[in-house]
């Protein structure tokens, strides 16, 4: 009997280890299977007035594993040339294709930094996960593509002139910005005790007056208070608006809950947002309308509830903005760039350096009409040297259009002149400058 048992057990054995064997023949990965990348379009020419158009696709069919597999798809975008360590990460999971819309190209190329209306090259590919410790990369796809500026354009040739806006034109009419409705256009303003109009192209050509909401061309001065309004106008209906209009922040964190005037926000037409730099202490915040709590908005997480939680914030400098529209919000730690040098008008660091501004729409610092003298200059952070940029030539050299930056690099040495300056600092292992000599 014993015998019998033993034989039974063999056999057991025997089946099992062969059946684990066919199976191990079986889930033998083919290391050729990897997928073949096909782009709808190898050159793209992308336009902002069809920016929910579909674009380019970029597809693959699954491959033959050698077995039953069960892959998890992303797509990798870098620039021509790149080795896709820095590249865009998109996982499209079980999915075989990728249906690209103009704008979300578009914010991808000029992620990386290339410049609107000018072609450039990326590379794309597709790699395949099958578990955590094998992925199988495809070849690379190459395309051409011409971003546009992402930068809102909501001008108009309408403004505001008036010895409460702008002293009758000794400077430029305050400006009238498109809306989504049509005809319908938007200023946001602070005026003084004085009178006003509306006039296109800064000339008296085409001037609207008027009272009581109705306007006519040439009509009567409106006389106004001292205060921050919003301005509807329709030079076609003949009809305008004016109510008293300002966003600010309010808190425990900003101003004792209102003990003195809301931090104000001001409106940014390139990027449609309230916008505003701040200095907080640890506490909380809200978001407010004319500095009353009839209109408050709090909430977590970079969403607004109107009325909702206040927003707990820890001390610093921020840049802070609310989108009405979608109801959300950033606050972002803001520290500022400046040059500094000889070439400038405040020296190697004795005075605050003049600084940048930060441009929403594109990402980048921007300074402009900066006066530089026949001598050198570098960019720093904040008014320290813990992190400046300079050249990446070995020694000092003549200040270009534009250019590579190092940090900690050689200084610049100006050409004297008036300068507009840009920095692109998205890429921190690639930053770049642009300098446009105006004068």
């Amino acid at each position: 009997m014993k015998t019998i048992q033993k034989l039974f057990l063999m056999s057991l054995v025997f089946v099992l280890a062969w059946g684990c064997k066919k199976d191990e023949e079986i889930a033998v990965l083919d290391a050729n299977a990897i997928p073949v990348v096909t782009l709808s379009s190898s050159n793209l020419v992308l336009d902002k007035d069809k920016a929910d158009t579909e674009v380019l696709t970029v597809s693959w069919a699954n491959p033959n594993y050698g077995f039953k597999a069960a892959p998890s798809y992303t797509i990798l975008i870098d620039k021509k040339g790149g080795d896709f360590t820095k590249a865009v990460s998109l996982v499209t999971g079980t999915a075989l294709k990728k249906v690209f819309k103009a704008s979300e190209l578009n914010a991808i190329l000029l992620g990386f930094g290339f410049l609107p209306g000018a072609a450039s090259d990326i590379d794309i590919k597709v790699q395949s996960s099958l578990g955590a410790s094998t992925v199988l990369s495809s070849t690379t796809g190459s395309l051409k593509a011409t971003p546009y500026s992402a930068k809102l354009d909501l001008s108009t040739t309408w403004g505001v002139v008036g010895s409460a806006a702008n002293n009758w034109g000794a400077t430029p009419d305050l400006p009238f910005y498109k809306t989504d409705v049509a005809n319908v256009l938007v200023a946001y303003v602070i005026l003084t005790d004085g009178e006003i109009k509306f006039r296109q192209n800064n000339d008296w050509t085409v001037n609207l007056g008027g009272s009581a909401g109705v306007l006519s061309a040439g009509g009567d001065n409106i006389a106004v208070k001292a205060g921050t309004y919003k301005i509807t106008l329709n030079p076609t209906a003949l009809t305008y608006k004016i109510e008293k209009y300002a966003w600010g922040i309010v808190g425990s964190a900003a101003n004792d809950w209102g003990a003195t005037p809301d931090l104000p926000l001001s409106y940014d037409p390139t990027v449609d947002l309230w916008t505003g730099i701040v200095n907080l202490i640890d506490g909380e915040i809200k978001i407010r309308k004319d500095s009353d709590w009839g209109t408050n908005y709090g909430g977590a997480g970079g969403v607004l509830k109107e009325g909702g939680d206040n927003i707990v914030v820890k001390k610093g400098t921020y840049l802070i903005t609310v989108d009405f529209k979608k109801l959300t919000y950033t606050i972002t730690k803001y520290a500022p760039w400046g040059i500094v040098g000889a070439a400038t008008a405040t020296g190697w660091g004795d005075k605050p350096d003049q600084k940048f501004t930060y441009d929403l729409s594109t990402e980048t610092w921007v300074l402009k009409g900066v006066v530089l003298k026949a001598d050198q200059f570098k960019f720093r952070l904040n008014d320290d040297w813990g992190t400046n940029y300079g050249t990446t030539a070995a020694a000092a050299q003549l200040i270009g259009t534009s250019g590579a930056l190092k940090l900690g690099g050689e200084n610049f040495i100006a050409v004297a002149g008036t300068y507009d300056f840009e920095l692109n600092l998205k890429d921190a292992a690639n930053p770049t400058y642009k300098a446009t000599k105006v004068q």
